[in-house]
């Protein structure tokens, strides 16, 4: 997904650039109105964030350009608090209006959510699609068998723990399996073939855990 970010306010765009890149998002940044616009006719833009006051062309103006001619999702980011300021950015096509100062946090899940996104983690080359239970590595669909997905959203939701081959046979096979520890080396093996053998920790005799860092 290819994000736009317009404002003036330097800090602001290198610090939500960090924020939308740790999510795997696309970034491009201006600095003015135009800029802005030269980008966004340039490039794929999935969604931008604008600022309401930047020189050469006000945000609001950007956004009416942009809504004029795609139906790219727009958020607007103002200091201004008047409620007629947020119905003038609603009524010319605005999806979002956001009050500075605020979390950026909170603006990534309000993107996440516009761009129906929620549902999508990305690690490096790697995407998971919580909702499809499909995993894609360089876009490439792996095809994992029940019990490998099943290990890699364990494994990814349980992040920043070192999971027991027990903890892992009970979770994913069932309190009732009577097979082999062994069966859960075996998956993992195979799974980690498929989508990359750095993506899962082996921990000697305590199990395994999932990495998302970035080296």
């Amino acid at each position: 997904m290819n994000i736009l970010i317009a404002d003036d306010e330097k800090h602001m765009t290198t610090i939500l650039k960090i924020y939308f890149e740790k999510e795997g998002f696309n970034v491009s940044v201006a600095s003015e109105g135009e800029e802005a616009l030269e980008i966004f006719y340039s490039k794929k833009i999935d969604l931008a964030v604008l600022d309401w006051m930047m020189p050469k062309l006000s945000g609001i103006d950007v956004c009416r350009e942009i809504k004029k001619v795609s139906l790219t999702k727009v958020v607007m980011l103002t200091a201004k608090s008047s409620n007629d300021d947020e119905f003038v950015a609603l009524d010319i096509g605005a999806d979002e209006y956001i009050r500075k100062p605020f979390d950026p946090r909170i603006l990534i899940l309000r993107v996440k959510k516009m761009l129906g996104t929620e549902k999508l983690v990305k690690i490096r080359n790697l995407k998971i699609n919580l909702q499809s239970k499909k995993v894609y590595k360089d876009e490439e669909d792996l095809v994992l068998s029940k019990k490998e997905y099943d290990l890699l959203e364990l494994l990814y939701n349980k992040k920043g723990q070192i999971l027991s081959r027990n903890s892992l046979l009970s979770m994913v096979w069932g309190l009732d399996y009577l097979g082999e520890e062994r069966t859960v080396d075996t998956h993992i093996n195979r799974l980690r073939d498929k989508i990359g053998a750095n993506h899962v920790i082996t921990h000697r005799g305590m199990g395994y855990s999932f990495n998302d860092k970035d080296e």
